[in-house]
C-alpha cells in the first residue's frame, strides 16, 4: 500500500475524473449524485490502495472482493471501474440507456460488479457468506462491504454484524458511508443512529472512525486490518454528501438530480473551482 502522502495526488485526480463521471450522468433521467459523491473518495481509496481487485484478476478465486450494498452509489463505482480501466469510459454515455447495463442500481453483467444491490440490507449477509467461505478453505482474501448510513436502519445489517463476530470473520470489513443522510432527511432526524462506535463494538466488531475524504486516514485505519483478530472489522467513514460541488453539497433536496445540459456544464465548471452553479432544475422531495 501507499504510504507517501504525496503519492496520494494520483488518487486525488482519479477522484475528480469520477467526479466528472457522476455529473455527466446526472441528466436525461438522472442518478443519485448527491449519495454517489460522498463515497467517490472511498471507493478510489479502495480499489487504488488496499484492495487486490484489477481488470485482470475478476475471475481469479485469490482476488478480494468489493460488495456496494449501498446500490445508488453506483455512480460512483461506474466512474471508478472506468476510470481505471474495467470497462470502456464511452460506456458511461449509455447510462439509463436499453443499449447498456449501466443504470441506476449494479448489475453483474458490468464487469467488476460483485452483486446486484438495490433493495437496502441485503449485502452485508452476501459479503459475510463469501467471507465465511474464504475463511473455510483457507484463503487470505479481504472482503468489503460498503453500506449507508441510512440503511443501517435494516434489521439484517446488525443480524450480519452478530452472525460475523460469532464466527470470528475478521477477514470482512463493513465500511459506513457515514454522510449524514437518508434520502431527503438527516438520520438523526428521522432514526438517530449515534453512537454508531459504542453500538457496533457492543455487537462484537473493532471500530475505527475516520474523516472518509482523507487518503491519509483511509490508509492509517486500512493499513491497521485485520483490527483485532476474531473480530469483524468496522470503519465509519464521515462524509459529506455531495463533496465537490459546493452548490448541492448537504442539501437535503439534492440527493436525487436530473440536471439540464446547462446545468452540467456549470456544475463540470464548480468541480474545478470557477464557480457556484446557477441550479434551477426540480428537486426532489419525498416523505
Amino acid at each position: 500500500m501507499k504510504n507517501n502522502t504525496n503519492q496520494y495526488q494520483d488518487t486525488e485526480a482519479i477522484a475528480l475524473k469520477v467526479r466528472e463521471h457522476i455529473v455527466r450522468m446526472s441528466t436525461d433521467g438522472g442518478c443519485f449524485t448527491g449519495a454517489s459523491l460522498s463515497a467517490v473518495d472511498l471507493i478510489v481509496y479502495l480499489y487504488t490502495d488496499f484492495l487486490d481487485i484489477t481488470p485482470f484478476n475478476l475471475n481469479d478465486p485469490n482476488r478480494d472482493y468489493l460488495f456496494l450494498s449501498k446500490g445508488h452509489d453506483v455512480p460512483a463505482l461506474y466512474g471508478t471501474l472506468a476510470e481505471l480501466g474495467f470497462i470502456e469510459k464511452e460506456r458511461l454515455q449509455k447510462h439509463l440507456s436499453l443499449d447498456d447495463h449501466i443504470y441506476w442500481h449494479p448489475n453483474r453483467h458490468i464487469p467488476g460488479v460483485e452483486f446486484h444491490s438495490g433493495s437496502l440490507g441485503h449485502l452485508p449477509s452476501v459479503a459475510l457468506g463469501v467471507a465465511m467461505d474464504l475463511k473455510i478453505s483457507g484463503s487470505d482474501n479481504k472482503v468489503i462491504c460498503i453500506m449507508g448510513d441510512g440503511e443501517l436502519n435494516e434489521g439484517t445489517c446488525w443480524e450480519a454484524v452478530l452472525v460475523a463476530n460469532a464466527y470470528a470473520l475478521d477477514n470482512l470489513i463493513f465500511v459506513i458511508d457515514r454522510n449524514h443522510f437518508q434520502a431527503n432527511m438527516r438520520t438523526e432526524d428521522l432514526i438517530p443512529l449515534e453512537p454508531l462506535i459504542e453500538k457496533f463494538e457492543s455487537f462484537g466488531a473493532a471500530v475505527k472512525r475516520v474523516n472518509g475524504h482523507s487518503y491519509t486516514e483511509l490508509h492509517e485505519a486500512f493499513s491497521a486490518y485485520p483490527f483485532k483478530t476474531g473480530k469483524l472489522n468496522v470503519v465509519i467513514a464521515d462524509t459529506i454528501r455531495g463533496k465537490g460541488l459546493p452548490s448541492i453539497q448537504e442539501r437535503a433536496d439534492r440527493w436525487f438530480c436530473n440536471f439540464s445540459a446547462n446545468e452540467i456544464e456549470q456544475l463540470l465548471q464548480e468541480l474545478h473551482g470557477q464557480h457556484i452553479s446557477d441550479l434551477t432544475s426540480e428537486t426532489l422531495i419525498v416523505r
